[in-house]
């Protein structure tokens, strides 16, 4: 069962959408917080942040909803540290410093405030970010995650 399970998640973090065939109007690395992070830019409009879940990127993540997203709302896609583009980094990757490089990303994106949506991992990001930066936050979209980990196995 372990070994079914385990060629499950490599299947799940091997492969690529197909959703997405529109190209990013910008992309590249934004400086946050001591490291680098790759991010990719869709559209016009009100912002939206997309957060990905773990072990996954902005295309496997979101490919299928970029294009739909993008023809009214600026889609602003983030792979957060040690994902897809972004390099692992010597600091601990933990929710508090996520949270925070969202917030940085707005700010090189000159973004005031955003709507920001997040799937799994992104979506425990997405939930620090309202409390960290809740004047940079519109709406907040919640997607399969969870918003404490006291219950976890260590």
């Amino acid at each position: 069962m372990k070994s079914l399970f385990m060629a499950a998640m490599l299947l799940l973090a091997t492969s690529q959408s197909n959703g997405q065939n529109n190209k990013p109007s910008s992309s590249g690395y934004a400086p946050v917080n001591g490291i680098k992070l790759y991010y990719e830019v869709y559209g016009q409009g009100k912002p939206i942040i997309l957060l990905h879940g773990a072990f996954y990127t902005i295309d496997m993540n979101w490919g299928e909803l970029i294009p739909e997203l993008s023809k009214t709302r600026k889609v602003i896609g983030i792979e957060m540290q040690g994902h897809g583009h972004s390099p692992y980094a010597d600091r601990k990757p933990d929710i508090v410093s996520l949270a925070s490089d969202v917030e940085q990303i707005m700010n090189y994106l000159k973004i005031d405030s955003a709507d920001v949506a997040g799937f799994s991992m992104g979506g425990s990001v997405a939930y620090q970010f309202a409390v960290q930066f809740p004047k940079r936050l519109k709406k907040l979209v919640i997607i399969s995650s969870t918003y404490k980990s006291g219950g976890w196995l260590p």
